[in-house]
């Protein structure tokens, strides 16, 4: 497999097929008739109509995940295990299907359904307000003049680390990176009038957020990044290895990629990759976003459980779709569908954005400041322009000065080649 961008590191592997690697499709099958035989003929039936419909939901979620963990198709990685994987892909589908039945109840309906998962939601909440006294030193408080920076130093200032360190694993880019940071941090400049929480000083915003958390887990993801590139990537089977040192590091490993692809986004390269790239980094700050409007719609407080459940779940399988995003602009010959993982996602962040709107559409629809609405206009026009001077304007450029050349300047060769077509044509 090689694309205009694939860079795959060579690997060792001795072919080594244990215990840990075989299917076991028949002993899950045996385990879970018996536990539903047990649950038939030994366990006797509640008589609460509300307890036995939320275990049997369960129930069948659990029968589903077992019947994809072990029947699904593996993905684009192996590590530590192809089950893990598949699982998190199971798990894409249940997410997507709670999704859909939320999208289709009524608003009222939609909330109050929140508390069959927890009794404590279904409440209005209050958004905090991270603005108001923005002087990082303050005269005015003699007993700590530094406490606006204390109050911002909570729970979520390790996320941010972390978080970025994850999606640089996942985009394997600092200028893709860098990019998304500072955009969203423009579009909490642009909807703070919508959620009070976007509205942050401007220190916490661009020093806080862009240059220590997000800046510092980029460059620590890049650095992991540099060292995976370089890692020798030599498998053996954990019995073969004759020390316990060994053995140890082996097991350590397991929780390391099989192998390692370096991502060549090369956006400007052609049309194609350009749109590819733009439509990446626009998901990515829906799903972000969405991470905010939902909590406010379905009236969920920003530490609560399902929230971070739901940045551990897009953290596992945002990593697969990525490289299978990837994949497919890169070799669409060999790849010619999307992934299933990719797809997934896609899916999820649409219904999810699609939920918000349906929930509270008065909030989507107040309109921005002037001043707002005038700089993403001429934001948008200066990314139109500059796509259609690169692959448009230049690359005609290039063909009136060299008519001759089978290749025009600036394009891929089946881009060249397709424009040239044209050309026959409108002669």
């Amino acid at each position: 497999m090689c694309g205009q961008g694939y860079t795959e590191s060579e690997v060792y592997d001795d072919g080594t097929n244990t215990f840990f690697w075989r299917a076991h499709t028949l002993t899950v099958l045996f385990i879970l008739t018996c536990a539903l035989g047990y649950v038939t003929l030994l366990e006797e039936t509640p008589q609460d109509t509300a307890y036995n419909t939320k275990r049997g939901i369960v129930a069948s979620i659990l029968v589903f995940l077992c019947f994809g963990v072990t029947q699904a198709k593996d993905g684009p990685f192996s590590r530590p295990h192809p089950a893990y994987w598949r699982f998190w892909l199971c798990v894409s589908v249940v997410y997507e299907l709670f999704l859909i039945f939320i999208l289709f109840q009524t608003v009222q309906d939609g909330r109050q359904f929140m508390k069959y998962i927890d009794p404590h939601l279904g409440v209005p909440l209050p958004e905090r307000d991270y603005g108001g006294n923005c002087l990082i030193y303050d005269p005015g408080n003699g007993t700590d003049p530094f406490h606006n920076i204390w109050d911002k130093l909570d729970g979520f200032v390790p996320a941010h680390f972390f978080g970025w360190y994850l999606k640089t694993l996942m985009i394997r880019d600092w200028w893709m990176c860098m990019i998304i940071s500072v955009m969203f941090e423009f579009l909490e400049y642009s909807l703070e009038h919508q959620l009070p929480n976007f509205s942050e000083c401007w220190w916490d915003h661009w020093i806080m957020d862009v240059i220590l958390c997000n800046g510092l887990g980029i460059y620590c993801g890049m650095k992991t990044l540099s060292w995976l590139s370089l890692k020798t990537y030599k498998w053996q089977g954990l019995w073969n290895i004759p020390t316990y040192k060994g053995k140890m590091k082996r097991i350590v490993f397991q929780f390391t990629p099989y192998s390692w692809v370096k991502f060549e986004w090369k956006p400007a390269s052609s049309l194609r990759r350009w749109l590819a790239v733009c439509g990446i980094i626009f998901v990515f700050l829906l799903a972000e976003l969405n991470t905010f409007y939902l909590k406010f719609v379905l009236w969920m407080p920003p530490e609560h459980y399902l929230v971070l459940l739901r940045l551990v779940f897009f953290v596992n399988v945002g990593g697969v779709a990525m490289r299978e995003i990837y994949d497919f602009m890169d070799d669409p010959k060999f790849h010619k569908k999307l992934g299933q993982q990719a797809w997934l996602v896609a899916a999820i962040t649409a219904t999810e954005f699609l939920i918000v709107v349906k929930y509270d559409p008065y909030t989507l629809t107040l309109s921005l400041p002037f001043y707002i609405t005038q700089c993403w206009i001429l934001g948008i026009i200066l990314v139109l322009t500059w796509t259609a001077w690169r692959f448009f304007i230049r690359v005609w450029g290039g063909f009136v000065q060299s008519p001759s050349s089978n290749v025009l300047p600036g394009t891929a060769w089946g881009e060249s080649t397709a424009l040239l077509g044209w050309e026959q044509v409108l002669k």
